[in-house]
């Protein structure tokens, strides 16, 4: 088993510890780190082991656990790793959040964003399923399906105020403040179930509690996937509803009032914060290393002498 994958187990199984974990991981000062550090780093945690407490060797679990796939153990494309998701997909986040004009920035915006989150679901999957032509030629056609439908459907409030302009305030407010709340939970939740679908068609590697690999199971990897599509889903839902409760409450404010030019930073800023703060919540949801109980595996899984409780990894 993979280190990342032992230390997952060892020091992610509640939820203030993976936290605490994830609020170090996602420090972005580390994607300056070139291979060769992160080739010394898991070299250095292989001959030291993860029980040291030396800082040097806590250093070195962060980037190995930022910039190494568990599954693969290369490392992960520098755009998709975990510590600059929030330097890239924020101003993503925030203009495709935007009352805009017309329907041209608002497409553009979204294919932008869901664009930039399949491809981080993808780099960040569960890496389990065995690659060949056909696979890689249906992924990719799942890929750019799913980019085309987001981006549509990202749009959509922009597309009714364009289409339905004339039924009046009723629908305006319908299509800026109620309607992407739900629509960015389904869309991240979307996008991880079909990115990732191979994962519950071809089962993912499955653990016992020593960390020997004890097989493939298709049942894991469904669970994988919604775990962490639920976990997206609060991401972007939470980030789009709060800024909105907290504009409906400004704009009773005497202050707000005579002055209305601020409600723009203030969506702008408040999207920002919440977005980046969510992040480390949401990616701790649930364990990396997940748990799984036997008797919800596959047959070939019941004869295993292990506790009743297997495990695998989530991926992000």
């Amino acid at each position: 088993m993979d280190p990342n994958l032992q230390y997952w187990q060892s020091n992610g199984q509640s939820f203030l510890s993976r936290l605490r974990l994830w609020f170090k991981i996602l420090d972005p000062s580390s994607v300056l780190s070139s291979q060769a550090e992160i080739e010394q780093a898991r070299t250095l945690l292989q001959n030291e082991g993860h029980t040291q407490r030396k800082e040097k060797v806590a250093n070195a679990w962060l980037l190995s656990l930022s910039s190494v796939h568990p599954d693969t153990g290369g490392v992960i494309s520098l755009l998709f790793r975990s510590q600059v998701f929030l330097p890239i997909s924020a101003p993503l986040v925030v203009a495709s959040l935007l009352p805009h004009k017309g329907i041209k920035p608002a497409l553009f915006w979204q294919f932008l964003l869901q664009t930039y989150c399949a491809g981080f679901n993808h780099a960040n999957r569960n890496a389990t399923a065995t690659k060949d032509n056909k696979t890689s030629m249906k992924q990719s056609i799942l890929i750019v399906g799913t980019v085309a439908y987001s981006t549509f459907a990202g749009a959509l409030p922009q597309i009714i105020l364009k289409r339905l302009s004339l039924i009046g305030a009723v629908v305006e407010t319908f299509s800026r403040s109620l309607l992407p709340i739900p629509l960015s939970a389904c869309l991240g939740a979307f996008s991880v179930m079909v990115v990732r679908s191979e994962e519950a068609d071809n089962g993912i590697r499955v653990f016992d509690s020593n960390g020997n690999a004890v097989g493939v199971s298709k049942a894991a990897g469904s669970k994988a996937i919604k775990e962490t599509a639920l976990s997206r889903a609060a991401l972007f839902g939470t980030t789009a509803a709060v800024p909105t409760l907290l504009l409906a409450l400004l704009k009773r404010a005497k202050f707000v009032q005579r002055n209305p030019m601020i409600i723009a930073p203030v969506r702008h800023i408040s999207t920002a914060i919440i977005f980046g703060l969510m992040i480390p919540v949401s990616f701790s949801l649930f364990p990396q290393f997940g748990k799984i109980k036997k008797e919800s595996l596959e047959e070939d899984f019941q004869s295993l002498d292990s506790n009743g409780e297997l495990f695998y990894h989530r991926g992000l």
